[in-house]
């Protein structure tokens, strides 16, 4: 229901923008023509299709996995699993949103998506996102508070103030998918309809657009998504500094081991995240090819969530002996 609504508001504005600008000598822009893989050679379509189905069930597989084990495992009912629960979800809404399309513009010979497919496509992802990026922050807070103020912290992470970071993220995740979605589509679209991206891209799309107005769009885009991103960032390390700062008072090497093996799943993930995310947006301007840079944007669309479920159950000890349980009391339930 709430993406019906959001699409709803979606098709509003846009068709309000189409038409305050009926009057310009415009033509109206009714669809997009994703190029995406079109440019690659025929014969390794069906390779590439084959691999990232497979690495988008096993996204879809293994943080439902997760998300099954921790609401069955009670031992997992505390604050950090909330919040991996809240990420996993993220995760997976990422997905949907991008991969499926992706996979089905590969084999068909009809690459077109709707104005308002498009608009709602830009919105999603940016809202998944950028709330993905918020619940690694409050992760990042959680094991700071875990390690640096032990004693307070069922006080300060209450059931009532988990639930309330997690909404917090996802309203500010909306907000951001929200507010990027409604600057750009209220732009003018004229001339090609040919976005050089396999989903809607917000640069990509930023290129399509032409109007005085078009540089300083971009500008403030640019400037609001690394503002938020480089935000979130700074705010992990901040606390991973104190983090280590704690874990070196620590006397023994036993302890200080079992304290910091907490922590290496969510700053693995972390790694990650903002690296795939640093070479596909921070990469220096060259004479690339457009099909190595879709290439690249699989890493971050793709592959990157296909990595988090793995190091989440690989680097967690606690979760993956959940895991181990759970498997057996469902499939062996007599040796258990």
């Amino acid at each position: 229901m709430k993406m019906f609504n959001h699409c709803a508001f979606i098709r509003f504005l846009i068709s309000t923008d189409a038409a305050s600008l009926s009057g310009q000598n415009y033509s109206t822009v009714s669809e997009f023509i994703l190029i995406g893989f079109s440019n690659f050679p025929q014969q390794l379509l069906p390779t590439f299709f084959l691999l990232y189905l497979l690495m988008y069930l096993f996204t879809l597989l293994g943080n439902l996995l997760i998300m099954t084990t921790i609401w069955r495992e009670h031992s997992l009912h505390t604050p950090m699993y909330l919040f991996l629960c809240a990420l996993s979800t993220s995760e997976i809404l990422f997905t949907v949103t991008i991969t499926p399309h992706m996979l089905v513009n590969m084999l068909s010979t009809h690459h077109s998506i709707s104005f308002v497919a498009c608009a709602s496509q830009m919105f999603f992802s940016f809202t998944f996102g950028f709330t993905h990026s918020f619940l690694l922050m409050i992760m990042g807070y959680d094991r700071y508070v875990a390690i640096c103020h032990p004693l307070r912290y069922n006080v300060l992470m209450s059931t009532r103030d988990c639930a309330r970071l997690v909404s917090w993220s996802w309203a500010g995740g909306s907000v951001m998918g929200m507010m990027v979605t409604m600057i750009v589509f209220h732009l003018t679209f004229c001339g090609s309809n040919e976005i050089h991206h396999f989903f809607c891209h917000v640069f990509a799309l930023l290129k399509l657009t032409c109007g005085k107005e078009t540089s300083s769009v971009t500008l403030g885009v640019i400037l609001v998504c690394v503002t938020a991103l480089m935000g979130c960032l700074f705010l992990i390390v901040l606390s991973y500094v104190f983090i280590v700062a704690a874990i070196l008072r620590i006397p023994s090497a036993e302890g200080r081991h079992k304290t910091f093996s907490t922590c290496v799943s969510h700053l693995t993930i972390v790694i990650v995240h903002y690296g795939f995310a640093s070479i596909i947006y921070l990469k220096p301007k060259g004479p690339r090819s457009m099909d190595s840079n879709t290439l690249m944007a699989t890493t971050y669309t793709v592959f990157t969530p296909f990595l988090s479920p793995i190091i989440f159950s690989l680097r967690n000890k606690e979760l993956k002996n959940a895991m181990k349980r759970s498997f057996h009391r469902t499939f062996c339930p007599l040796s258990s």
